[in-house]
């Protein structure tokens, strides 16, 4: 018996055979649109602090944000997002530094809205990089204490709004802060502003270059399992998301990224919300590693990305997004 369509009358390879074809029948496809570039804040002046468990990456004096922030311009690239790596003194358990009016966030932001006012803004709402044993939250009997650390990031996220904060981005994990948040920025006029939820932030192993960034590596002497996601489980994300899209979230972000391509999907699928992905420090070092040492070439820079868009991401958060704006830009 015969089977319709049996080889050789299909080739799957007529449709790969050159490039304007696999361009024409492309499923998914990776701009500049998709890309949103971490930035790291220090004190001080003049100064430009490479990063050395983050080879390529540097932590910027507000007076050389500049440098950096020319190149998000030139390459058009939408958003950038903020962290901060404050100086020790300045640290407490209670992170006030948080709520300083002019600390480096705040004169950060006031600084892009002024100079690159086209360019969003996204700021983290959290208190690792403020708090002198780098947690998330405040500790009250050896506990993160969930509602006590909520009445400081709802103050935090207030403070960034109001100097001109684009996205605020709780990425803390507590309960409800999503719903108190949405409600003081509209209570004070902040109805436009978004919130980016870091809805599913799993407790990874693949934070540590980050931490060593913001300086909160040295200061943590315990994990963050009681609040962030065990890595185990996928339908804890379902009411993660759910419950801060009913508390007023526009957007929501999968922590990490590539290890949690079926998380992505699945959340897209279900919610048809934007979803965020964070190609986080720990992801960018292992690929960075391989480039350095001629393990693989620098085209798994976009490969890898392009991962983010088949699983369902609306924008990838990712230290690659100078490096992959200038190879899309070469290869169009």
């Amino acid at each position: 018996m015969k089977i319709a369509g049996k080889f050789p009358n299909i080739r799957l390879r007529r449709v790969r055979k050159k490039a304007w074809i696999r361009r024409l029948i492309s499923e998914n496809n990776l701009s500049v649109d998709d890309l949103i570039l971490p930035i790291f804040i220090r004190d001080g002046k003049n100064k430009i602090d490479p990063i050395k468990s983050m080879p390529g990456v540097n932590r910027y004096t507000l007076d050389k944000l500049n440098i950096i922030m020319r190149k998000v311009q030139k390459y058009n690239i939408p958003m950038v997002a903020l962290f901060p790596y404050i100086a020790k003194n300045k640290k407490d358990k209670f992170g006030t530094e948080a709520l300083n009016k002019n600390n480096l966030i705040c004169k950060s932001i006031k600084f892009i809205k002024k100079k690159y006012p086209k360019i969003g803004v996204m700021c983290d709402v959290a208190l690792d990089p403020y708090t002198s044993h780098g947690h998330d939250g405040i500790i009250i009997n050896n506990k993160i204490h969930n509602d006590k650390t909520n009445k400081i990031l709802v103050k935090q996220a207030l403070l960034q709004a109001e100097m001109g904060c684009d996205v605020i981005s709780p990425s803390d994990m507590m309960d409800g802060r999503i719903g108190k948040i949405r409600k003081i920025l509209d209570k004070n006029n902040f109805q436009d502003v978004s919130i980016l939820s870091y809805a599913v932030k799993y407790a990874s192993s693949f934070y540590g270059p980050f931490r060593d960034a913001v300086g909160s590596k040295i200061n943590l002497k315990s994990d963050k399992k009681t609040y962030q996601m065990d890595f185990r489980n996928s339908n804890e994300s379902f009411r993660e998301v759910g419950l801060d899209i009913k508390e007023g979230a526009d957007m929501v972000m999968v922590k990490p990224g590539l290890p949690y391509l079926d998380i992505i999907k699945n959340i897209k699928d279900n919610f048809k919300i934007p979803v965020f992905a964070y190609q986080v420090s720990g992801e960018y070092s292992l690929i960075k590693f391989g480039i350095k040492n001629n393990l693989i070439n620098d085209d798994v820079i976009l490969e890898s990305l392009m991962a983010f868009k088949r699983a369902g991401a609306s924008a990838i958060v990712t230290y690659f997004a100078l490096e992959a704006a200038y190879q899309i830009k070469r290869f169009n």
